[in-house]
């Protein structure tokens, strides 16, 4: 039974507004870091629409398929589908909808790679994470990661995939987003972890306990640092980027260290919110320096 009038709100919450607007973030800078001296207005724009849409109809099967792990836990109870404002036969209508046009804008006005690749993504995240992984195993936020990680390169080939070449460096990119997506989503896991518990998701801290999931943390937050200065050092990226890179990860390994130390759940939730942050400033700083390179004399 449908709970209130939905509106186009309703709709739009199942797209996940927030976390599309971060993937066409560094969908944008891939673009913009591809070889060319500018990105065709054209591209730019059904591009982004098509990479957007795509994201917005894997986060419309999520909230399907996670219905009842929603109405579970406390930051998703409200959600349409779990609610019942918005039916599954009107949701799964939807993501259909947001996933065709994705696929015909790309294929009729990018290219077939990005497509091809967008695609994958979209099944990566909405079947083989949503439906498998998330219930399946406690490393589920590794592995299923990668289809969360490929929006720079999604962006990328849409500006230079016409002849189906992937460049290393647009898969540094995805690297990147793939070792921060571990310490971040770990960081909420341990705010949630009761709420995971009581839904019956292994995810790390439930499988494994608290204290190894911030030991990872740290781990992988170290490997983040590495990481985050790869593009400097195989000369995509120059010194503004650089300087930015080792502020950032030195703030989040900061956070990561204070986390282990303390047993106080609201840092998990800082070290979460501000690894958003993170990664939202390191793609900026690269398209700054991309545009404003300062190099070594």
């Amino acid at each position: 039974m449908a709970n209130g009038e939905t509106t186009w709100k309703d709709y739009l919450e199942l797209t996940k507004p927030k976390v599309v607007l971060l993937i066409l973030l560094t969908a944008i800078v891939g673009m913009y870091m591809a070889p060319g001296e500018s990105v065709p207005i054209d591209i730019l724009v059904i591009a982004t629409i098509g990479i957007g849409f795509a994201s917005g109809g894997a986060a419309v099967v999520n909230h399907v398929v996670d219905q009842r792990i929603d109405s579970i836990m406390a930051r998703t109870f409200k959600r349409p589908v779990a609610t019942g404002k918005i039916s599954d036969r009107n949701a799964i209508i939807f993501a259909v909808f947001l996933s065709v046009v994705s696929m015909i804008l790309l294929i009729a006005f990018v290219n077939l790679l990005t497509a091809i690749l967008t695609f994958l993504g979209l099944v990566g995240y909405a079947f083989v994470y949503t439906m498998y992984l998330k219930r399946a195993t406690p490393q589920n936020i590794v592995i299923g990661g990668l289809s969360g990680a490929i929006p720079p390169l999604l962006g990328w080939t849409a500006v230079d995939g016409a002849d189906w070449s992937i460049h290393p460096h647009a898969l540094l990119l995805v690297l990147i987003i793939f070792v921060w997506t571990p310490p971040h989503f770990w960081a909420l896991a341990i705010f949630r972890r009761d709420e995971y518990a009581k839904a019956d998701i292994p995810m790390l801290p439930v499988t494994h306990g608290i204290e190894f999931t911030k030991m990872n943390i740290v781990l992988y937050t170290v490997l983040l640092l590495f990481a985050g200065a790869l593009p400097f050092f195989t000369g995509m990226s120059y010194l503004i980027y650089l300087f930015v890179s080792t502020i950032l990860g030195l703030i989040f390994l900061y956070y990561a260290l204070k986390l282990l130390r303390t047993e106080e759940r609201r840092v998990a939730m800082d070290t979460f919110k501000y690894s958003i942050y993170y990664l939202m400033l390191l793609f900026i700083a690269l398209l700054v320096d991309r545009n404003f390179p300062i190099v070594l004399a």
